[in-house]
């Protein structure tokens, strides 16, 4: 050994070793949480979206004018009744799909081409595993997949 030189060379480059190791575990056991705190975060965006998207159909269907109510032939006329004279709104931008980001939402369509409803596009699996209680619309029974969530206006009831 030279002189001068103390005895523990290498001691901090063990002490710097042991503390990533500690970083790695202390990451690897938040990462998943964080991911699972990201996806619960996506999901509740998909039900906010998702409600806005059948209440504006619902407020579209109601505002008809005349007895004949209407579904809207497409998402777009959502954001801009044409059938009134003044400027009328059911929704104020069309939302892309919170699962799968810069993709549109899935169009639920009936036999006549008009919208009824929307969904998402991603066949993951969802967190929830427990009936989807909306106010103002249909409870949704738990689904194996997103895609399976689907958002739908209150259907119309017949008056007697």
């Amino acid at each position: 050994m030279r002189a001068g030189k103390s005895p523990s060379r290498g001691f901090t480059y063990v002490i710097v070793l042991l503390l990533i190791a500690l970083m790695s575990l202390g990451l690897s056991i938040a990462g998943p949480r964080w991911a699972d705190a990201a996806q619960r975060e996506r999901e509740d965006e998909l039900v906010r979206i998702g409600t806005l998207y059948a209440q504006a159909i619902t407020r579209y269907r109601e505002a008809s004018p005349g007895s004949l109510k209407q579904y809207p032939a497409s998402l777009d006329n959502l954001l801009l009744d044409s059938r009134f004279v003044g400027t009328r709104r059911h929704l104020r931008r069309l939302y892309t799909d919170p699962l799968m980001p810069g993709r549109p939402l899935g169009v639920v369509r009936a036999a006549d081409g008009t919208v009824r409803g929307v969904f998402s596009t991603s066949e993951a699996q969802p967190l929830r595993h427990t009936p989807l209680q909306i106010d103002g619309l249909a409870d949704m029974p738990p689904a194996a997949q997103y895609n399976q969530w689907v958002f739908m206006a209150k259907p119309i009831l017949p008056t007697s």
